[in-house]
């Protein structure tokens, strides 16, 4: 089996269907132990179908929808739409399909690179916790630290931290590797309050399965330096459960921010 950070790059790389079709890419999966396609994968590549199509611009925000599970010994297929090509933003539309249709879609705003009066309103950044702290996340081929665990069945609040550092990588693959952490711990986040229940629970104490998600990209930003992902999950309720995060810099510079819906039943 490939190195998981490798492998995860490779799958980054989409490739055109033709020289002169900006529209379509091919994109290989992971190789994992799973038979269905991970979601921050199709995340990640969306992010980066969404970039190769329009290079003058950087995304702003993306919200995908999980209609059905993909098969991991199957390349997905990406077709992207342009709604609208402005010289400020773009409007697109993406399809990830397999051979039996839809296997994900996502609305994705583009713009280009703009100056303008600069805020922000957000609690203090902690310190970068230290390496006794260093977290284990399944699919995160990368540095994790974190204070809790969501494998632990006691209870908690529905809250959680991690710290994170990617290895040296270009700037541009910074949006579609941000996307793909996002995707991991959000439920496990909303189910912290329920006693004797942890993220490992899943298939057996309760199911669940990512419905929607989305991102906001407020500022560039880099994955090698330390990130602060921030999370808390508000609501679980008509057999779903949601959360929303924020992703920091060391510095407390907010640079993006992400939001999930997903199927919950116990």
């Amino acid at each position: 089996m490939p190195d998981l950070w490798t492998d995860l790059l490779d799958c980054l790389n989409l490739a055109p269907q033709s020289p002169d079709d900006a529209g379509h890419f091919t994109g290989r999966n992971q190789t994992l132990e799973y038979h269905r396609v991970f979601g921050g994968q199709l995340l990640g590549q969306f992010v980066r179908a969404a970039g190769l199509a329009t290079p003058d611009k950087a995304i702003k925000s993306i919200h995908t929808v999980f209609p059905r599970e993909g098969r991991a010994d199957e390349p997905v297929t990406y077709q992207v739409t342009r709604h609208h090509e402005g010289r400020s933003f773009a409007t697109l539309s993406l399809v990830a399909s397999q051979s039996k249709g839809a296997i994900a879609t996502a609305s994705v705003s583009m713009h280009a690179p703009e100056d303008g009066h600069d805020q922000q309103f957000v609690d203090d950044v902690p310190t970068v916790l230290g390496p006794e702290y260093e977290a284990t996340i399944d699919l995160i081929p990368w540095e994790t630290r974190s204070a809790d665990s969501l494998d632990t069945t006691a209870v908690g609040p529905a809250e959680y931290s991690l710290w994170m550092r990617t290895p040296a990588v270009d700037t541009e693959l910074a949006p579609a590797l941000a996307a793909y952490a996002t995707d991991l711990t959000l439920i496990g986040t909303a189910i912290r309050p329920l006693d004797g229940v942890s993220q490992r629970g899943n298939g057996t104490a309760f199911t669940s399965a990512v419905t929607s998600h989305t991102l906001w990209f407020h500022r560039p930003f880099r994955t090698d330096d330390w990130l602060l992902l921030r999370q808390h999950s508000p609501l679980a309720a008509q057999g779903r459960c949601f959360g929303r995060g924020d992703i920091l810099t060391a510095g407390g510079t907010l640079v993006a921010s992400y939001a999930q819906e997903a199927l919950l039943r116990l």
